[in-house]
């Protein structure tokens, strides 16, 4: 009899543990962005939603904030990301290297050959230790989504080379490694928070940007700049990462499903960008965008050179080397 009550307490714990533990678990959590909500950020943040929302049977919910609603810039966002005051970070990596230092290995020029490329290293054990690198700043990387190659405007005139640029005052986001490779093109770079950059430009504070053709149609960046030049210079990844102050508070089996949907919802969200990319450059040109596709790629490699062997000494040749012979 002694056993058969035992055993019927195990049961019944078990029973308490099952009923109360991750299935119990509620919470709405703040997802915060810089971009409109229609840039694939937000696009793929609310795909990603409607994920763990299904999963777990609408226990978990979130609420989207674009347009720099929690924070002017990224850099600001993520500051709150590690105070814990946002839950989720969705953006460029850019920021991200004055967090993480190892992030920053991403930004180098003409790191990248293609997209295929990009994803071979982001899902792969490379990706994979930029994210655990994370950890130590209490952010919890969930997975890499895409920016995409970013692309330089301005509204002084046609550019297909470096020499085309040189002395211009072209923003870029604050993230050292961009600034070291403009300066060695000859072009001054100014750092600026995104949500300063319209601004600027509309009253000739900056000459230029640079930005995927997404964030330079969806921000309406042709309002503002007349020239569009695809150096596809820098291939910039975005990332959905969360607060870890918040993800410890997470039962494990939800951890799981948020993971999940996080790199279900990168595949949906980069190809969002890819396959749209051209219609995003016809819609452009109708708007008064002046295209141009033959820029000078070697001469811009060969300009930013020094600033890509000084990387080499920064971030050790072996780990640019292991990304460049991804296959």
């Amino acid at each position: 009899m002694k056993k058969i009550a035992l055993l019927a307490g195990m049961l019944s714990l078990f029973f308490v543990v099952s009923t109360f533990g991750a299935s119990n678990y509620k919470a709405e959590l703040k997802i915060a962005s810089a971009t409109s909500m229609e840039h694939t950020y937000n696009v793929g943040a609310q795909y990603f939603a409607k994920l763990v929302e299904e999963q777990t049977g609408g226990r978990i919910k979130f609420k989207l904030y674009p347009d720099g609603q929690l924070g002017k810039g990224e850099r600001e966002l993520l500051e709150a990301l590690q105070q814990g005051s946002i839950d989720i970070y969705v953006g460029s990596t850019g920021p991200l290297g004055g967090f993480s230092q190892s992030m920053q290995v991403l930004d180098i020029p003409f790191l990248f050959r293609d997209y295929a490329h990009v994803d071979k290293v982001l899902d792969g054990p490379i990706g994979a230790s930029l994210i655990a690198d994370l950890d130590k700043v209490q952010m919890k990387g969930l997975a890499f989504w895409e920016n995409g190659f970013r692309n330089l405007t301005n509204n002084k005139k046609v550019i297909k080379t470096p020499a085309d640029a040189k002395g211009m005052k072209i923003r870029t986001m604050e993230n050292p490694v961009h600034i070291q490779a403009w300066k060695a093109a000859g072009v001054n770079p100014t750092p600026m928070a995104w949500g300063e950059v319209f601004g600027a430009l509309q009253q000739g504070v900056i000459d230029g940007q640079e930005n995927p053709v997404a964030v330079i149609l969806q921000q309406k960046v042709y309002e503002v700049q007349k020239y569009l030049s695809l150096t596809q210079h820098v291939y910039s990844p975005a990332m959905l990462i969360m607060s870890t102050k918040r993800w410890v508070q997470i039962p494990k089996e939800d951890q799981e499903i948020i993971l999940k949907a996080a790199k279900e919802a990168a595949i949906y969200q980069r190809n969002l960008g890819r396959q749209n990319e051209e219609q995003m450059l016809t819609e452009l040109a109708s708007k008064g965008m002046v295209i141009t596709r033959d820029v000078d790629k070697v001469a811009w490699v060969a300009a930013m050179k020094p600033a890509f062997d000084a990387f080499s000494v920064q971030f050790g040749k072996d780990k640019i080397d292991a990304i460049l012979n991804t296959k």
